[in-house]
């Protein structure tokens, strides 16, 4: 399948962000970070030149486009995947790195283009944030799971059961990798384009993006048990205005907030 990279460069550290939350929004498949610069890559059948224009006019970002032939994307994403220490909690390496002995746990996922490899900063505040929760025994839905990392990390504190869904069959095969990997036994994982469930759920996290939390943030308050807890990010500080209202109207109330670069997670109980 051919895919479509877009190149910014000279961006600042804030512009570059942005530019990640926005491309994603509109379809983006994943990103390499360079130093001043952000390289995005698109399946060429789902490229949208409007929309490219709009998002480059309205943050002042020249870009070039390039067609790029079907490519080993998981040689590309293994290529420039280094391992992710979170504090000394959590540690995340693919399986060609050595092992991490000094963090509580480990994590060996298969790097590929999906998000969620803890690299970005979003994947990063949500595992801060539930180092901070008893995991124990409860029902957990990891709405977004790309690539499985807090799906596992759930399962790894105790959770009795977890239901890991995404919208995008790049990501339930990442992530059914490593769930099998990673020798979990309590994870069901599924393909669905909403947040939907049939049970309710303790805890509940999604890092995704904006346009998808907000389209399902009702759904997934009624999915919420009492006194459950709901764990955001995929999210700019720009963002939390909004989110903050419609979590009002829901009678979700803010808990915690955590901000890495220009990126947010938020920690709501009912």
């Amino acid at each position: 399948m051919d895919y479509i990279k877009i190149t910014f460069a000279d961006l600042q550290p804030e512009q570059k962000e942005i530019l990640i939350a926005q491309l994603a929004d509109a379809g983006y498949e994943g990103f390499e970070e360079k130093d001043t610069g952000l390289d995005a890559f698109i399946k060429s059948k789902s490229f949208d030149t409007i929309v490219l224009k709009e998002i480059s006019f309205k943050y002042q970002t020249p870009y070039t486009k390039e067609k790029i032939a079907e490519t080993n994307w998981n040689q590309v994403w293994e290529s420039n995947f280094e391992p992710v220490i979170v504090n000394d909690y959590v540690g995340i390496r693919a399986d060609f790195h050595k092992p991490i002995t000094n963090t509580k746990f480990e994590i060996v996922i298969t790097p590929k283009m999906s998000f969620g490899t803890g690299h970005h900063a979003t994947t990063y505040m949500m595992i801060e944030l539930m180092k901070e929760i008893d995991l124990k025994g409860r029902l957990v839905l990891d709405f977004g799971t790309g690539t499985g990392v807090l799906a596992i990390l759930a399962e790894k504190e105790g959770a009795k059961n977890i239901d890991a869904i995404d919208n995008d069959d790049w990501s339930i095969a990442n992530a059914g990798e490593n769930f099998e990997k990673n020798n979990c036994t309590k994870i069901n994982l599924r393909k669905a384009s909403n947040a939907a469930s049939e049970i309710k759920f303790d805890i509940i996290l999604a890092n995704i993006n904006k346009n998808v939390i907000i389209e399902n943030l009702a759904l997934l308050s009624e999915q919420l048990n009492n006194g459950g807890q709901v764990l955001l990010s995929g999210l700019l500080k720009e963002d939390k205005a909004e989110i903050l209202s419609i979590a009002t109207e829901l009678r979700l109330k803010l808990k915690k907030e955590l901000i890495r670069n220009n990126w947010i997670a938020l920690q709501f109980h009912n």
